[in-house]
């Protein structure tokens, strides 16, 4: 008798797969290399007609994984199973190559053998083994499946007659009752029991009681059949025969096989898809494992060899940017920082006051963090001065007059990276000391308004512009709204970078409240651009100051985010050097390290010095007085900041130590020298 040949398995991995492994290897996985579970699944072997010919051609006898392969067992379609396979992803090229395969392979062979023996357990028949190396940069994905079976000693042959169809052996009526029994409840394996023209489906767990039965004629043993050769069972077959043989093996020398390969009743003049044979073996039973086979072959050489998916040709360019632009960031929590919470830096709104040079660099930067969202304001244009100095401009911006620099330098950012939500507003912020004329007042009120919905709709507000009194509005606005503010100034070698402490009234009893840009002077913001030359109109700097400057900024911004008490954070201590204040400095501590105050460096001895600075009650930018009156009459105290000298000294009490300070002075009996 002809020995039987298996259809093998072949693997059908859905793009979905590949997608999930790459998130799950950069925000679960990330260094480990220990065994996962693995779902995937096959159906009935199916089969397309050839129009010329007019015969059936089988397709493949494919075991499917997709994009829910690392999640739990899903609700498969009928006449499909779903079964678990044993998943390992190495971290390197090398790892992958030199694995002992061998012995991986022995360790699934053996549970499997464990469960036929010790609990006779089928499900574990269709257990298969994929070995993975992901090369997210990349997006190439090695792989090498191996679908373990057991090698029967001697082989099993066929009967004379061969594999026949199964309307041969078996009448409609008992077809059909199969095929609705198993569409109800599809199983792998299964045992089915002929009285008359009747056929009932049983699980494989009853075969005790079939084999004790002393009428083998009327029992079959049946396996789901993702083969749809004529005469070659599917690969679940081997495993299947090596369980009869080990189980029952005085029952089993010649075994009536059903191969159900029906997905949906046959219509009108076709005829059943499913196969029968009768096969047997002289073999004794098996008492100790037996050899197993089964890596996959490369379909392309036939060779015994592993396997690579490139997903990057068929992938958008756009999502092919969006996983990249984040993937180094994932690699820091691998080693370096497990903790740190990266969704909520994407997730934080930035809204950018300034789009000049600093504003430039913080944008780069807040990217390069993996911030989704950046709103840039500005109302200048740009000059063929900035290209140089500014990396979100060049030439072509410059023609013509210039292009409005807050909506050209979010069109650039989305040129830089296609997936991130970047908008420009040509907008003025009025300013204390620049009077407002009453043909300007309607659109002064509202760009006003326009830049309160926007500090409504961000996270973190960043102070960008040229000029001391311009920060004035958007001191007050966040301070109001209990904003993040950070604020970044240059000199010509020196540069101050700070957070604005949280509101007063936002605040616990006992904080120490820090200040915002305000706080350390007793003098209200005025003009300081009126009669001024050119060198003191723009901000002549060294080149390399602007961009230290706003990366402090940006990295102050992201420590501070990762801090429990964020806005609330405290500053640390002076200087560490007690037991309480290494203590202190500990809780000031986020994730990243320290999250200072202000941050004042000095270009010109390579230097930067953290700084404390505590908020002042009578501040014309933050201080309750200050606020309360904003959020009473809105635009209207804003109009007088701007148009009435001394308003902003009279609303906070500055006048008043003014006139202290005078009178002191005035009580001092100066001494003059003879």
């Amino acid at each position: 008798m002809p020995v039987v040949q298996f259809a093998p398995f072949s693997s059908l991995v859905q793009p979905g797969f590949w997608h999930e492994l790459t998130r799950l290897k950069i925000d679960v996985l990330r260094l480990s290399d220990e065994s996962l579970t693995v779902n995937g699944s096959y159906s009935v072997g199916r089969s397309v007609r050839d129009r010329e010919t007019g015969q059936d051609v089988a397709l493949g006898c494919n075991l499917v994984l997709g994009a829910a392969a690392f999640e739990q067992p899903s609700q498969v379609p009928p006449m499909s199973v779903a079964i678990r396979g044993v998943f390992k992803n190495y971290n390197t090229i090398e790892e992958f190559k030199v694995a002992d395969k061998a012995s991986i392979f022995n360790e699934v062979t053996n549970d499997m053998w464990n469960s036929i023996v010790e609990s006779k357990d089928a499900s574990k028949l269709t257990q298969f083994l994929l070995l993975t190396f992901s090369d997210l940069k990349k997006y190439q994905y090695y792989y090498w499946f191996a679908f373990p079976a057991f090698v029967a000693k001697p082989a099993w042959e066929i009967s004379t007659e061969g594999w026949k169809a199964a309307d041969h052996e078996l009448n409609a009526s008992q077809l059909t009752s199969i095929f609705e029994s198993l569409h109800a409840q599809t199983k792998p394996f299964f045992l089915v029991k002929l009285t008359g023209d009747a056929a009932k489906v049983h699980p494989m767990d009853e075969a005790d009681v079939f084999f004790a039965s002393d009428s083998p004629d009327s029992t079959i043993v049946g396996f789901l059949d993702p083969s749809a050769s004529p005469d070659n069972p599917g690969w679940p077959l081997r495993n299947l025969l090596t369980y009869l043989q080990t189980l029952y093996p005085s029952k089993t020398t010649s075994v009536r096989i059903l191969c159900w390969r029906d997905g949906e009743l046959p219509v009108a003049g076709r005829a059943w898809k499913s196969r029968f044979g009768v096969v047997a073996s002289g073999g004794d039973r098996q008492t100790v494992k037996p050899t197993a086979v089964g890596w996959e072959r490369h379909p392309t050489t036939n060779k015994l060899t592993a396997r690579m998916a490139d997903l990057a040709p068929m992938m958008d360019p756009t999502r092919l940017a969006d996983q990249a632009v984040d993937l180094n960031l994932k690699l820091m929590r691998w080693r370096i920082i497990p903790s740190l919470d990266l969704e909520k830096i994407a997730r934080t709104r930035c809204l950018l006051l300034g789009a000049g040079t600093l504003g430039c660099y913080v944008a780069r930067t807040l990217m390069g963090w993996g911030v989704r969202t950046i709103t840039l304001v500005d109302s200048s244009r740009v000059s063929f001065s900035n290209p140089v100095r500014q990396p979100l401009f060049d030439f072509d911006d410059c023609l013509n007059g210039g292009k409005p620099k807050a909506a050209c330098a979010a069109e650039h950012l989305k040129k830089i990276f296609p997936g991130i939500n970047a908008t420009g507003y040509n907008l003025s912020i009025p300013m204390p000391g620049h009077p407002i004329p009453v043909s300007s007042r309607e659109q002064t009120q509202k760009d006003v308004e326009l830049l309160e919905k926007l500090f409504d709709e961000h996270d973190a507000i960043f102070l960008l512009m040229d000029s001391r009194e311009s920060r004035w509005l958007p001191t007050v606005l966040g301070a109001a709204k209990n904003k993040i503010v950070l604020n970044a100034a240059l000199g010509f070698d020196t540069y101050v970078v700070m957070r604005h402490g949280a509101r007063a009234a936002a605040s616990a009893p006992n904080f120490q409240r820090l200040g915002c840009y305000y706080c350390n002077d007793i003098v209200a913001p005025t003009d300081s651009l009126t009669d001024r030359t050119l060198d003191q109109m723009c901000t002549v700097s060294r080149p390399g100051l602007a961009p230290i400057a706003a990366s402090t900024a940006v990295e102050l911004m992201v420590s501070l985010l990762q801090h429990p008490d964020g806005i609330h954070a405290p500053p640390p201590p002076p200087q560490s050097t007690t037991a309480n204040d290494i203590e202190s400095e500990s809780a000031s501590n986020s994730v990243l390290g320290l999250v200072p105050h202000q941050l004042r460096g000095f270009l010109a001895q390579f230097r930067t010095l953290p700084v404390t600075g505590a908020a002042f009650d009578g501040c014309t930018g933050c201080s309750e007085a200050v606020i309360n009156v904003y959020e009473k009459e809105g635009f209207a105290m804003i109009l007088r900041a701007c148009n009435e000298t001394g308003y902003l000294e009279v609303l906070t009490g500055l006048d008043k130590l003014y006139m202290e300070g005078d009178a002191a002075l005035e009580s001092v009996d100066w001494e003059e020298d003879e």
